[in-house]
Formats: structure tokens, sequence, C-alpha cells
């Protein structure tokens, strides 16, 4: 009784407390030398892991669903989850396995947002555990070291109820050395859309498909009758290669019911590769291209996959809307390019697919739009416009149908913007697809069960997506088009379903600085103003316009493509070498330089060569040769005179200008040419004309040579009329020799005298027959010249030296 008392009184003896304290000392050494002994790192790397993990709210170890098929199952199907675990600390963990969770079906579409941003977070329910067998072990998992699993379960294990969207979480739990207690060390959520009937009411769900590209092609042309395009890199050609991306869109996209999105410039540039082209190297030297058979098979597999398919044409060259709207339109003729670019949509896709597309849509970036956008969009004629939910915003509990009509009467087509950027970022791991999959189709079935209404709704993923993005939603595409709740619709019949009421149709005045920040500037459309302007100068000189204007045209359709966004430097680099190019042909056309001119006399004709380097010939222009000194030299009795000029390719063209000078020294001349409405062309060519032999000499040299002239007239005048008194008076005195004879001799005496005497001989012939028988007299040699009009002292014409 004692020793209970003891034990259990309210006091003890002295010697009695210190036994038990001296035991419980003894007791407890051991286990604090152990304490003392553990290593100080192993306890503050345990600490800085979980303080980590802590931070990030994930686990030691990831978990990465690679694949889970099918991705909507039904009663009756398999449901298998396949993907990877991969301890991420730095201790071995034990007894680890791998289970899937369920957990209760997702309500809102807001809630998929909210689980698919903390997919991989240890915090938030998981569901509950399928267990049983349905779990995968591992006796270890080694720290760096990625473990494959795989987990098969029917359907009807999982224990899944009403129509709808479940959350399913793959976890992995295990223990090790710093903390050893089994519990959740990593945790991947995703989505599992349950709809094992057919739907009463489906969702009529359209998916556009985007065959768009960056600009290829330049504006430089072989002088050639073909045309020889040059395409500024080999770009292209790797895009449509098998395992390329256009490649693959094409090979994924057949067998889809898809809406076709294509830019005519891509198939007008991969149809110039099936025939001669060059391609530019980074040298800035041309080499022949050897991608035409390859640019063949793409497009004869295009034109398989988009049989009976819709196509929606976008304007040539995808030309960026809002950067039009926003920079372009106080620019002078940027509204015309986006006409013409419409335009030329319709017949390229006709001719290369040979199927009829629609013209009637635009598609601004991103689907972001305000009053300028849609403005500048219906201005080609276009009268639906593509945006997305996320611009055109709704306050509705529901989702409505895409088409609601916004004024003018355009239509906006509203892209659901959860479901369009589903398959956006990094999708080149299979867990990034998986989740991409699960998640459209998770939020597609949610918006079907929303109402009992059926919807229309649209889906315009991002313009370029890359391969893996490409697969992903193909995958999606594919079992969303073999599931209970969505049937396929095109985008006509969607733009033309009957509009919700409740719907939003007030287009947003703001617009994503973020996307703003990305346009084409202002001085982007002013340079391309400054090359149409050489343009149409240019071509008016031509006999053959189309060889220049339809490159050009396209080429500037493809420097405002939106494909330019976000790489400024190359867009300018684009810009610069089309109007380089153009500026190079408008100097093929053009004056030779002169020299000095030496004008030898008063006048002169002075040539002046156009030459044509350009294949084919030119016309309708005029040559204006000006004098800067008009009292010195002039131009054809003028200050200028102008001579139309026509040249044929390849060849130059001299053409002759009559000029006069006036006084000595030297006159400055310019030559231009003009086209016929009066606008310059080209550089003016300027050169001096030297006057140097007009001088006072030259003139008393001619005054003296016209002197000559005339005394020479004189002299023989006076010798005539000399000659002449002296045959009147001989024949007087013979008159009176006569007379007296007569008494003494007969008459034959006196011509025998005559004959003895031949001046009076000649004299009486003289009387006998007159003046007219001088004149049908032939002259000697030594006789006088005839009479001649008066010498002219003018010039001698244009048959003077003239020195170039």
């Amino acid at each position: 009784m004692a020793e209970a008392a003891d034990f259990q009184g309210a006091s003890a003896s002295p010697a009695r407390r210190w036994l038990r304290r001296t035991g419980a000392l003894l007791a407890g050494a051991p286990l604090l030398a152990g304490l003392l002994q553990l290593p100080a790192a192993t306890t503050a790397e345990a600490a800085g892991q979980e303080s980590s993990q802590a931070a990030a709210g994930t686990g030691s170890v990831s978990v990465a669903v690679n694949s889970l098929s099918p991705s909507a199952p039904s009663e009756g199907d398999t449901v298998t989850v396949s993907g990877t675990v991969t301890n991420n600390g730095r201790q071995t963990v034990t007894g680890a396995h791998v289970d899937l969770q369920v957990g209760p079906p997702l309500g809102t579409r807001s809630s998929i947002d909210t689980l698919a941003k903390k997919s991989d977070h240890l915090q938030g329910p998981s569901g509950e555990k399928v267990g049983g067998k349905y779990t995968e072990k591992f006796s270890a998992l080694t720290p760096g070291i990625a473990q494959p699993f795989s987990i098969s379960v029917p359907a009807d294990k999982l224990d899944l109820g009403r129509d709808g969207v479940y959350q399913l979480a793959v976890t992995l739990s295990g223990e090790s050395a710093a903390q050893p207690w089994d519990q959740v060390l990593g945790v991947q959520r995703t989505f599992l859309p349950w709809q094992p009937e057919e739907a009463g009411t489906k969702t009529k769900t359209t998916f556009l498909w985007p065959l768009v590209s960056g600009a290829h092609m330049a504006a430089e042309t072989g002088s050639n009758e073909q045309q020889t395009p040059v395409f500024r890199d080999d770009e292209l050609a790797r895009e449509i290669a098998p395992g390329g991306r256009l490649d693959q869109m094409v090979s994924l996209g057949k067998g889809l019911d898809v809406t076709w999105v294509i830019d005519p410039d891509l198939l007008a540039s991969v149809d110039a590769m099936t025939r001669s082209y060059q391609v530019r190297g980074a040298d800035g030297t041309t080499t022949p291209g050897k991608n035409q058979e390859l640019a063949k098979h793409w497009l004869a597999e295009l034109q398989q996959a988009v049989t009976g398919e819709e196509i929606a044409a976008l304007p040539f060259g995808d030309p960026d809307l809002a950067s039009l709207a926003h920079n372009g339109t106080n620019v002078t003729g940027s509204l015309n390019h986006l006409k013409e670019a419409t335009d030329v949509a319709d017949d390229t896709v006709n001719t290369i697919l040979h199927v009829k597309p629609s013209t009637d849509f635009v598609w601004p970036v991103d689907g972001a739009i305000d009053p300028s956008i849609v403005k500048v969009a219906t201005s080609a004629g276009a009268d639906k416009v593509i945006t997305r939910s996320d611009s055109l915003q709704d306050n509705l509990s529901y989702t409505p149908s895409a088409a609601r009509p916004i004024g003018g009467g355009t239509t906006a087509v509203v892209a659901d913007s959860r479901m369009s950027t589903a398959f956006q970022g990094d999708l080149t791991k299979a867990s990034a697809s998986t989740l991409a999959v699960q998640r459209f189709l998770a939020q597609s079935l949610t918006l079907g069960l929303q109402t009992g209404k059926q919807r229309s709704v649209v889906v315009a993923p991002q313009r370029m997506p890359s391969v893996s993005q490409a697969q992903a939603m193909a995958e999606a595409l594919g079992a969303l088009q073999v599931g209970n709740w969505s049937e396929s619709q095109d985008l006509t019949a969607a733009a033309k379903a009957k509009p919700d009421p409740a719907a939003n149709t007030k287009v947003p005045t703001t617009y994503p600085r973020s996307l703003r920040a990305q346009e084409l500037p202002q001085a982007a459309f002013q340079q391309i103003a400054t090359t149409q302007g050489k343009l149409d100068k240019f071509k008016v000189i031509l006999t053959r316009q189309s060889r220049v204007v339809t490159p050009f045209g396209r080429a500037m359709n493809r420097e405002m493509s939106t494909s330019w966004r976000g790489k400024d430097v190359a867009a300018l680099a684009y810009r610069n070498g089309i109007e380089s190019y153009l500026d190079g042909l408008i100097d093929s056309v053009k004056l030779i330089e002169k020299s000095e001119t030496k004008l030898s006399g008063r006048s002169a004709v002075i040539p002046v060569t156009v030459q044509n380097n350009l294949v084919q010939g030119v016309e309708h222009l005029e040559l204006r040769l000006t004098s800067k000194n008009p009292t010195r030299l002039k131009i054809d009795g003028d200050a200028y005179e102008e001579q139309p000029v026509t040249v044929n390719g390849g060849h130059a063209q001299s053409v002759k200008f009559t000029t006069s000078a006036n006084a000595n020294g030297r006159a400055e001349v310019v030559a231009q040419l003009y086209t016929e409405d009066g606008q310059r062309y080209g550089a003016p060519v300027t050169f001096d004309v030297r006057v140097t032999e007009v001088t006072p000499t030259v003139m008393l040299v001619i005054g003296g040579g016209v002197l000559l002239l005339v005394l020479a007239g004189f002299r023989m005048y006076t010798q005539r009329k000399r000659a002449a008194a002296r045959e009147a008076a001989e024949d007087e005195a013979a008159e009176g020799e006569t007379t007296e004879a007569d008494d003494e001799v007969d008459e034959p005496q006196s011509r025998a005298d005559a004959s003895r005497n031949p001046e009076v001989s000649g004299a009486r012939l003289d009387e006998e027959s007159g003046a007219g028988s001088r004149a049908d007299t032939p002259e000697q040699p030594s006789d006088p010249a005839p009479d001649t009009a008066a010498e002219s002292a003018d010039p001698s014409g244009t048959g003077e030296r003239v020195d170039r």
C-alpha cells in the first residue's frame, strides 16, 4: 500500500524522485544521440525540397498522361490511360503506385478552364480511386528516370453517372526516406467527356482548317516569255515536303469534315513551283529550283482533300485588315490593294483547284475587331467577318450561336474563343497534346449541355498551326465527329443560322494592345503607295503591261500580309527589295549621257539616244530637248522641241533635233523624257553645246566670196557691152566702103572679099540670124556661165559636223 501511495500520491520522498529522473535521462540518451548524429544537409535538403514543392503546388514526381483512348468513351468501351512518371527529387521513391481517380462532373465551362490551369497541383480534390487491380505498382522510382505506365479499365468501373465532363486524375503515391509514409507525390488531371448515347439535340460545329503561309515569291521574274518566277528562299519547299507543316495540314485534313480557309497566294506560289523557277540564296544569287514534282504532288493531294468540301478564299496574300484599318486608310490607294486582292482570289482558287470558292468572308488577326476593322473588311465586298467571342463578348450564362448581325448588312461569325485557342502553345510533348484534345472535347460537350436548344459553334484556330498543333487538332476533330453530341456544318451554313436575339451585336470600340503592337506601321503603307506610284508611271510606256503590272500587284498584296506581324525587319527588307527592283526596271529605259557637243556652222542636227534594256518595247514617250539659252542656241527655232519616242525591246533609238546658233559661246541643253500625260520619266541628261565657228573672220570670208561673184558678173557684162559697140562701129565702116565699091566691082567680088574678112562675115551673120541664133549655139568651155539665181548666203544646211 505504501508503494502504491508513492506512485499515486501527491508527493514522494526526495530519494525516489531522484531515482525516477535519473532513469528517464538514461533511457532517452540513445535517442538523443541518434538525433544529434543525423546529417544536417539531409534535413536542410528535405526542407528545401518541401518548401519548393509547396511554393509550386506540384509534387516531387511528375505524372504525364501521354494518351487517353478513347477520348470520349461510350458504354462498353475500355478506357486506356498511358503515360510516364518521373522522380524529380533526390531520394528514391519506394512503394510507388499509379491510381486513377474520378471526380464529380464539371458543370460549367469556366470550371474546366480553372482545372486546366492547375492540372498538376497537389492541392484540390482528385475524386475517388478506382483501385483494385486497376493500379500499377513500382518497386522503386530512381531520381531522374522516367517509368512508363498503362492502365486499362472498363468504362462501367469508372462509376460515371449522368452525361457530362468528369475529372480524371492520374496520381502517383509512395514514400521516401525523408517522408516514410504513403502519400500522393504527383498528379495529372485531365477531362473525360461522357455522352454514351446520341444527344437529342446536337451542336452544329464548324471547324476552319487554314492553309496559310508567308510571302515566298519576289516581284522579280525572268526576262523570258514564261517570266520565270523568283522565290525569296526555299522555305515553301520544306513546308510542302513529306512531314512538313503544309504537307501535314493536307494529309491530316483529308477525310475530316472541315471548311478549308485558303490564302490564294499559297496556291499561286506552289503552282509556280510546278514549272521552272529560281531560288535566291543568302548571297543574292539565284539557282534553278528543283522541287517541281514535289509541288505537283502537293497540289494533287490538296485537290483530292478539298473535293466535296467548302473552301473560303481569303484575299490574295492574306492582308492584315487591322493594320490597314488603323494605319493604312490615311494613305492613298491602300484600300485599292485590298479590293484587288479580293478580286483575284476567286480566279486563283478556281483555276488551280477547279473549285468555286466563297469570297464573302474576311478573317482579322485572332478574330479581334473594332468598327474601323469592320469598315475596312467590308469595303472590298465581303459581308461576313470571322471574329471571336473574346472580342465580341456576351454576358450570358450560355454560349449563343455564332452568327449575329452587326449592322450595315454585315454578319459577324463569332468563333468560340475557348475551343479556338485550345491548340495553341507547345504541343510537341504527347502529354500536352493529349491534354489539349481532352480539354477541347470537354468544352464542346459542356457547351452542348448548357441548353436544350440546338446552336451553331465555329472553331477558328491559329492561322499557321505547327505540325504538332495540327496533329492535335485532327485528333480532337476526329473524336468529335464520331461523338454523340456534335455534327459538322460548313461555314456558309453557320453564317446563315438564325441569330440568338439575346446575343451581343455591338462591335467593341477597343482593340488589344498586344495585337496593335504587332501591326504594320503607317510607313509601310506609305512605301507601298510610293511603289504603286512608280508602277503607274512606268506601265503607261509599256507595250505589254501585264508582264510588269501583274507580278508587282501581287507582290504589293504580299507586302500587306498578316504573316509580317512581329517581323518588322524582314517586312522592311521585303518592301525595299520590291521597290529597288522596280527602280531597276524603270532605269532600263533611259537617255544615254552626252559629252560636250561642238556646233560647226550656224545650224546642225543634234542626236539624243534613248536606250531600252527591257525585253518588251516602250511607247507613248516624248523626248523634249530644251535650250537654257535660247538667245544663243535655238531648238527648231524655239526654246525647246518635243518628239515622240518608240523603242523596241533591247534596242536604242536616236532622236535628231535641228538647232541654230545665233552667237558664239556655250549653251546648256537639257534632254528629258516625258510620258504622254506630261509626267517626267527618268533622270534628265544635261550637256553643253559649244558654238565656235560663227566668227567675224568667217563672215568676212563669206562676204568676200559674194563680192568676187558680183565683180565677176560685172566684168562679163562690161566685156559684152564693149564687144557689141565694136561690132556696131565695124558695121558702119563696112557699109561706107561697100557703097563706093559698088561702082567699081560687081557682087561676086564683094562676096569673095567678105569671105576673106571673117570679122565682117561674122558681123553680117549676126545681123542676119539675130539673138535667137546665138542662143542656139553650143557653149564653149571658155564661154561665160549662163545666168542663174543669185547664190544664197544662208547656211549650207544640216550636214555640218557635230561632235558628241
